[in-house]
């Protein structure tokens, strides 16, 4: 198990599945430097949570974090509210402003949805992560702002870029060090440590008693393919946690689309996140049907659903 110990800042991030550590170990070594990130994972994975660990362990951590939608910024106002602008420079600008750029002076950027930025800012974001330089919107003079930046997009930028929707040279500016963080069904051994987390969040902000999930609808969970990935896993949560408050939570308690969910595979087996051992699973199951059947061939060849050379053939091969 990977300690956090080291670095606070990512005890925010809950899990210890392989998938989740490896990208930490990463992002621990990046956070000490002063290198830009971006930042790849579905929707609802903790991108945002991730980038505040970032800044959080950075030596930035004392200076500004501003954080930006790129989906969200108005097409006709994204160059004053990225650079600034100056008194002047358009109707109802009435004095001269800051933009994110310089509210981010000395720390950090989020540009959370990266993919969504306009083209035609793509071209003046470029200019200022190769030297830092930008220009208020209204002015013929650059000026030289210190800021770390850190994007996130849950697009896949490599096909925008094939299509002309995203630049090739600002992309590989923006990905120094790359972090994708794994969906939810990537780490599902980290359900029941995230369930516990946001049900205990959920009881501490309505000042009600903590409730818990049963066995039975913890498998349930960890079953369902979570397309919202944690965000979704937390509003199941913060549910359940409003309609009973300090029960225990049964299977039939889960919302319908989880309650009624089959997984494609009908095998009743689950791939470890971590893979397996073909070899020693193959011993390790012979081992056992020679166990259960007193070391009857014939019987153990049944329990395995093999013919009885089949088996032999497999004692001979393994030197059982």
């Amino acid at each position: 198990m990977f300690d956090f110990s080291d670095n606070d800042a990512f005890t925010s991030i809950v899990g210890h599945s392989p998938a989740l550590e490896s990208v930490i170990r990463t992002a621990q070594i990046a956070a000490a430097t002063d290198v830009h990130i971006l930042i790849e994972g579905e929707t609802g994975t903790g991108k945002e949570l991730m980038a505040q660990a970032l800044q959080q362990s950075s030596r930035r951590a004392d200076k500004p974090f501003v954080i930006i939608n790129c989906a969200a910024l108005p097409a006709e106002l994204v160059e004053s509210l990225m650079f600034g602008h100056e008194k002047g420079a358009f109707t109802g600008a009435n004095e001269r402003k800051d933009g994110y750029v310089q509210k981010a002076s000395g720390g950090t950027l989020f540009l959370d949805e990266i993919g969504e930025l306009p083209l035609s800012l793509q071209s003046k974001l470029l200019r200022f992560v190769e030297n830092g330089e930008c220009q208020r919107l209204g002015s013929h003079e650059h000026e030289v702002v210190d800021v770390r930046i850190i994007a996130a997009t849950n697009k896949n930028l490599m096909k925008l870029m094939e299509t002309g929707q995203f630049r090739q040279d600002l992309f590989y500016r923006l990905s120094v060090v790359s972090l994708h963080l794994p969906s939810l069904k990537e780490r599902r051994n980290d359900i029941a440590e995230l369930a516990k987390h946001f049900l205990q969040q959920a009881a501490e902000k309505h000042h009600s008693q903590c409730c818990s999930f049963s066995q039975e609808a913890l498998t349930q969970l960890k079953k369902y393919h979570w397309p919202g990935n944690i965000r979704e896993l937390k509003n199941v949560c913060q549910h359940v946690s409003a309609l009973l408050p300090g029960e225990l939570i049964e299977k039939e308690n889960l919302p319908l689309a989880i309650l009624e969910y089959q997984p494609e595979n009908n095998s009743g087996y689950t791939l470890p996140e971590h893979g397996i051992d073909m070899e020693s699973l193959e011993v390790d199951l012979i081992k056992q049907a020679l166990s259960y059947t007193g070391g009857n061939k014939s019987r153990a060849a049944r329990l395995l659903g093999l013919s009885r050379d089949a088996f032999l053939y497999r004692l001979k091969k393994h030197n059982l």
